[in-house]
């Protein structure tokens, strides 16, 4: 009979899986930044994941080179929202398509939310016919708790 993992031995399982199949070893400091992405809301800056990891025992630096070696490894989407802050998304393989999904920027808060790219696609379609292929779309507005 085969063993039973709890839900979080089959994550942490299947993402040292996934990063041993795009070349990178699966490292605590690399193991700690992916879980981190991949139970974020929204996207997550270097300071954002630093401040969150630091009391773990790892340093900003560390935690930057992860960010970079995920990014270039294209299991991280890498994105600026219009403030010049880099911000790290874990990237859905599942629904993985060229162009990244839309952001809604509070110009109040600051808040980021993600929003459902198939709303837009069709949308999009029409403008990558007219323009060129568009890889990112990014809202700014008040969001309902700013208004």
């Amino acid at each position: 009979m085969a063993k039973k993992h709890s839900p979080d031995q089959v994550d942490v399982a299947a993402l040292q899986t996934m990063l041993r199949g795009a070349g990178l070893r699966s490292t605590t400091a690399r193991m700690a930044v992916i879980q981190r992405l991949q139970a974020a809301n929204s996207p997550m800056s270097h300071s954002e994941l630093a401040e969150e990891l630091m009391p773990l025992g790892f340093d900003k630096a560390t935690i930057f080179r992860n960010l970079a070696d995920l990014t270039n490894a294209g299991l991280v989407v890498r994105s600026e929202l219009g403030d010049h802050v880099w911000r790290f998304e874990f990237r859905d393989h599942a629904h993985s398509e060229i162009r990244q999904h839309p952001h809604f920027v509070c110009i109040d808060c600051g808040n980021i939310t993600c929003l459902d790219q198939a709303t837009l696609e069709k949308q999009l379609k029409t403008i990558d016919d007219q323009i060129g292929h568009v890889t990112e779309v990014l809202l700014r507005g008040h969001c309902t708790s700013c208004q």
